[in-house]
């Protein structure tokens, strides 16, 4: 019998319930990272004891490069600026993160129905546990990758619209009568959840990979071996 039988029996067996654990984080993984806007606001001092402020705004997927932080020709400190851009693009990693987690929140349910309505198959079939296993295995790694690339990227960002990088960016911050401070912070409280639920992610489909390779013929074969012969009890002739 192949039909759907909905039984929610696996929810209270580690294989079930961390599954749904792993589906909760990943909502969380990819909302506190791919929401994400803020503003910085950088103050520049003037010579002439003046102050004007710049306004650094940077949002997901944190493509810095084309963030235009100051839009077109105007004056500061009687200074002309161009056209400024901010400089860094953590895009690729951002996006990367994102996406694995994506994937891991589909794959969850994908894998919730098949447990809630098709654990009868599941468990008289030898590929699918194989499957489940060597898919969580992979997201395992992925995970690894994606939170280490997107921890590297966030501080790229961090350092891109701190007063050291909007200082750089800026030429009139070179300028010895001017000085150019971030007197107001976003706050990357969310950023940096993003990064501890990565990790977290990571050790809870470690947990899971175990709990599925248990479920495979590797593991049943490797207890259901025969002990060897030992030794037998030969009764004492009286």
């Amino acid at each position: 019998m192949t039909g759907f039988r909905l039984n929610f029996s696996p929810l209270k067996e580690p294989l079930g319930f961390i599954k749904l654990v792993e589906w909760l984080t990943a909502v969380f993984a990819f909302g506190s990272c791919g929401g994400f806007s803020g503003r910085n606001i950088l103050t520049v001092l003037c010579g002439d004891g003046r102050n004007e402020t710049v306004n650094a705004d940077f949002h997901y997927p944190f493509r810095l490069s084309q963030v235009p932080l100051i839009e077109g020709n105007t004056t500061i400190c009687n200074h002309s600026v161009t056209l400024t851009h901010m400089v860094g693009d953590s895009s690729s990693s951002a996006e990367f993160f994102v996406g694995i987690a994506i994937i891991c929140f589909l794959h969850s349910m994908a894998a919730l129905l098949v447990y809630l309505g098709y654990m009868h198959v599941y468990k008289n079939s030898e590929f699918g546990p194989i499957f489940d296993f060597v898919i969580t295995a992979i997201l395992v790694f992925l995970w690894l990758v994606c939170s280490s690339a997107w921890a590297k990227g966030l501080q790229n960002v961090k350092y891109a619209t701190d007063t050291e990088g909007l200082s750089a960016t800026l030429d009139l911050c070179k300028d010895s009568n001017t000085t150019c401070e971030v007197t107001e912070y976003a706050n990357l409280r969310t950023l940096n959840i993003s990064v501890v639920f990565g990790y977290l992610n990571m050790f809870v489909w470690a947990i899971n990979a175990w709990f599925v390779y248990k479920e495979t013929r590797w593991h049943s074969q490797k207890f259901s071996s025969p002990p060897g012969a030992g030794r037998q009890h030969v009764p004492t002739t009286i």
